[in-house]
């Protein structure tokens, strides 16, 4: 027999509150939201989780990791390219060992992008590079949460801000795994071989706000890779809570987008700021609202 509880459940599903991937910052009367985001995402993704549009009404400034503009010149994407690639004589082919060399060659010749063109750009970049083709075959052509939210705020007359300079970004990727170009590969390998699963487990996990399994997800498989962990995210992080609280301390409210993975674990911005004495609540809506905006 069903329980009553369980009943409650079924029958009444519109009346529940659902986590999110959005959450209040406070402490006082000073407050802000962080958005946990994926940059990229399928057509179908869309609409995106109604607590973003309550959290970007709420706000009067948008905080981004780099500033959308600067990433759009055609000059961020020939600094990119030229940071990324190898001036000094060495090659793929060189830092690689054979076994991972051949292993990345196999899986740039299953992506169409042959091993041959890629020989002179760095591992890290290369493999964002496969990974990139893959999720476009996997459907996901669609600019994702920051850029959507950056488009709305320059029509809305919203702020901009940022957390890192464009220089900073290009220095991140293009330095990506030095000196561990073997690690670095094999682990990105991984993923390429099951990318649509892991985005279709990713897109559900953020959607339901369900940190757990973010951290589950990409967050506990990397910090075997302790330099990775540190420079992708813990590092970021840490450089990033002054910030946050400089903009806590403003009058204005923000909305701080960032990749969702900067918000799980210990060393996730949302533990960073709980350990430095602030308020940090999901942000939540009956997914009957949720159904009626889904449907306008």
């Amino acid at each position: 027999m069903l329980n009553p509880a369980a009943l409650i459940l079924f029958l009444l599903p519109a009346l529940l509150l659902a986590e999110s991937s959005v959450w209040k910052v406070s402490k006082g009367e000073q407050s802000l939201y962080i958005g946990g985001t994926c940059h990229v995402l399928r057509p179908s993704d869309y609409p995106l989780p109604a607590e973003f549009d309550s959290a970007y009404a709420a706000s009067d400034t948008l905080v981004f990791e780099i500033d959308p503009a600067a990433a759009q010149q055609p000059a961020f994407a020939m600094q990119l390219l030229a940071k990324a690639s190898y001036t000094d004589g060495r090659t793929l082919k060189t830092v690689l060992s054979a076994e991972v060399y051949q292993a990345l060659a196999a899986q740039a010749a299953k992506s169409g992008l042959p091993i041959e063109m890629l020989n002179g750009i760095k591992p890290g970049m290369v493999v964002m590079m496969l990974m990139m083709q893959e999720l476009s075959k996997a459907g996901v052509s669609q600019e994702g949460v920051d850029m959507h939210y950056y488009v709305l705020g320059l029509k809305d007359k919203k702020r901009v801000q940022s957390l890192e300079t464009p220089d900073f970004q290009i220095d991140l990727i293009t330095s990506m795994g030095e000196g561990l170009e073997d690690e670095l590969v094999l682990y990105l390998l991984k993923d390429l071989a099951h990318v649509k699963e892991l985005f279709d487990e990713l897109i559900g996990a953020w959607r339901a706000g369900d940190l757990a399994e973010i951290e589950a997800l990409f967050i506990s498989e990397m910090r075997n890779y302790p330099q990775l962990y540190a420079k992708m995210l813990a590092d970021r992080n840490h450089r990033w809570i002054p910030q946050i609280e400089a903009y806590l301390q403003s009058p204005e409210i923000e909305f701080v987008l960032v990749g969702v993975a900067h918000a799980v674990g210990k060393d996730g911005l949302l533990q960073l700021l709980k350990d430095q004495g602030y308020s940090v609540e999901s942000v939540k809506m009956s997914s009957q609202k949720a159904a009626i905006r889904s449907q306008n």
